[in-house]
């Protein structure tokens, strides 16, 4: 009580109106740091007398804790910083875990994720479980559309080009891999679908129609070109000012209209490649195993009873 003073509530109170101020008294702040005078302190005993405090107790300056943190029942030691020239967070993460120090942690200690590091967890996988969900979307739609399994792969098939110009762009642009970013790959899955959900069913059109595969897949991409570049010119011209950073609040979604950019760039010019030549292969796979395992799903028609004699 002579370095810290009691409780609150054992302390008397100052009344000032409504407001009553605890009244705490301690010894000045030079004799709190002088260990003699601590020492001397005087103590009251059982017997009703006093004795110093330097009889009952050892008195000296060490280091301790001020208070023990817990996070998941077990103690925690917080370490802060400032991030150094506007880094990101994972990119912090990501040079924290390369220093030395934490790759040889000693027994009992590990690293915790907790505040925005593991908000930053969650949202990540909560991306990719609405990126898988999405694809399996897709696929269930175009399978019911097309009444194949085969045909939505090769839709799908121009998703990697889409995804693998966006980590491009947002490369080139210096921008790393954060929510905005994370939604606008998410965008792109129904923009770069889209170029090949035109291809394919033109092609499927055409093949009806009597024209071979190889015709179709050519007619399919001269008469589609043009729908798919106007629609993606349209789409990159309304993402341009925000790529540019023009308005205000431009610089948080950025790296979403990057990434679309990039991915519809690439998406676009490789799709009207990659695509008849996915579908090409796999419609010819489809060719050859509909005859050998369709008689395994189609039902059987039963035997034609044979027509009954005329009577005599």
């Amino acid at each position: 009580m002579a370095t810290i003073g009691d409780i609150d509530a054992n302390v008397a109170k100052f009344n000032d109106g409504a407001q009553r101020v605890p009244i705490r008294v301690r010894l000045p702040e030079n004799a709190r740091t002088n260990l003699d005078m601590i020492k001397a302190l005087q103590l009251p005993t059982g017997a009703g007398g006093t004795t110093t405090l330097d009889s009952v107790a050892k008195v000296d300056f060490e280091a301790g804790p001020a208070q023990i943190q817990r996070f998941d029942r077990m103690r925690r030691m917080t370490v802060q910083g400032d991030r150094v020239g506007g880094a990101q967070l994972g990119q912090a993460i990501a040079d924290i875990n390369r220093l030395p120090v934490m790759r040889h942690l000693p027994p009992g200690v590990q690293p915790a994720s907790f505040g925005e590091n593991r908000i930053f967890g969650q949202l990540i996988s909560g991306l990719v479980m609405a990126i898988v969900a999405g694809l399996l979307g897709i696929y269930a739609v175009m399978t019911l559309l097309f009444q194949s399994f085969f045909k939505p792969a090769v839709i799908l098939s121009a998703l990697p080009l889409a995804i693998g110009g966006a980590f491009v762009a947002l490369l080139v642009g210096g921008m790393s891999l954060s929510l905005p970013s994370l939604i606008g790959l998410l965008m792109l899955l129904g923009l770069a679908a889209k170029n090949s959900i035109l291809l394919v069913e033109y092609a499927i059109e055409r093949e009806r129609a009597g024209r071979t595969q190889r015709e179709a897949l050519i007619e399919a991409c001269r008469e589609r070109a043009r729908p798919i570049v106007m629609t993606t010119l349209a789409m990159m011209a309304g993402m341009l000012p925000t790529a540019l950073g023009l308005g205000a609040g431009a610089e948080f979604r950025q790296p979403m209209a990057i990434a679309v950019i990039g991915g519809l760039t690439t998406s676009t010019a490789l799709s009207l490649v990659l695509v008849p030549v996915v579908y090409e292969f796999i419609d010819d796979f489809e060719k050859w195993l509909t005859p050998r395992f369709g008689r395994f799903i189609t039902p059987r028609e039963p035997p034609l009873e044979p027509a009954p004699e005329d009577a005599l």
